[in-house]
């Protein structure tokens, strides 16, 4: 398979009266067509800021953004209209992402007349059958989004995202908004969806239970940097950066019989605001030494699996 998505040194700061803040910094990585990367991380972290950028809703600082092969990451109008028609996203409040002066209709149609290529008649078509695919009956076609509960909220926006057949979605925490078991129908949607429609995920999240279960790799952020990338069954069966370990040590289990050791951070968080050089996470870690005070980069610990560490071949040992 090739990379339908591909970012290069991305990087993306704010300015503030303090300085400028980092909040993409230096990241690289590609999504394979067809698959979902998942990105995880603290709240804060930069991941949907990353999302953001990628699909032109925020303009880059610095770095490249490919799609398809072709760098895209400065186009002009028309080739943006063309663009966003490509790479959509799916936001985590289905609320507020709403309308609420539109109808379910009129959201998921609203990108058809946008696009100017549809008659009248081909736009209800269109719409009719979007909303058969996200599961919508019929009989709410009229509604407003204060009359559907989050979980229609939701597809009502995956089926707005679906309009025009894009290639690439951004599903930023999609799920975190909704009951757990709204959570799994829309997960299960979406997945059903990317095997119709051979869709690419940026899966973009904070609960790792979840990205376990949908992403065939995953991105760990933190403070706007990538410290480790995997496969995801390799990551969760071998977490070399220490706050990968901890992560993965919060997430709650099931098995009464064997007790995991949960992994406690102490220390502060430092400054995304003109950060120094060095590990953002050291002063956090059980693992600090000198040299973490020295520029970190992704290294291939082992295959495919890449840290930012420098004591990750160390810490693999352990």
């Amino acid at each position: 398979m090739s990379a339908l998505v591909e970012v290069k040194n991305l990087k993306k700061y704010f300015e503030t009266p303090g300085g400028m803040l980092h909040a993409v910094d230096d990241v690289s990585f590609s999504i394979e067509t067809g698959t979902t990367m998942g990105v995880v991380g603290e709240s804060g972290c930069g991941k949907s800021t990353l999302g953001r950028v990628i699909i032109h809703l925020l303009d880059s600082t610095a770095g490249k953004i490919y799609f398809e092969g072709e760098d895209v990451t400065a186009v002009d109008s028309k080739k943006l209209h063309k663009l966003r028609e490509n790479m959509k996203i799916i936001f985590q409040d289905p609320f507020s992402s709403l309308n609420p002066r539109m109808t379910v209709e009129q959201t998921i149609m609203e990108p058809l007349i946008v696009s100017g290529r549809y008659s009248k008649k081909e736009m209800e078509e269109e719409t009719e059958r979007l909303m058969t695919m996200v599961g919508i009956d019929e009989r709410l076609r009229l509604s407003y989004p204060h009359e559907l509960d989050g979980g229609r909220r939701q597809r009502v926006g995956i089926g707005r995202a679906l309009a025009l057949n894009p290639k690439f979605i951004v599903c930023d925490e999609p799920v975190s908004a909704l009951d757990v078991s709204i959570q799994a129908q829309v997960l299960n949607l979406l997945q059903d969806l990317q095997k119709q429609l051979g869709l690419t995920y940026m899966f973009v999240t904070h609960d790792l239970s979840v990205v376990r279960h949908i992403s065939n790799d995953i991105c760990v952020m933190y403070l706007g940097q990538l410290v480790e990338t995997s496969p995801s069954k390799e990551l969760f069966k071998h977490p070399l950066h220490p706050y990968t370990k901890a992560l993965i040590s919060a997430v709650p289990t099931t098995d009464i019989h064997h007790r995991k050791e949960r992994i406690i951070l102490e220390g502060e968080i430092v400054s995304p605001i003109n950060p120094k050089p060095g590990c953002r996470f050291a002063a956090r870690c059980g693992y600090v030494s000198e040299k973490c005070h020295e520029p970190q980069q992704l290294e291939e610990v082992l295959p495919k699996h890449f840290v930012s560490c420098c004591r990750a071949r160390e810490l693999n040992r352990l």
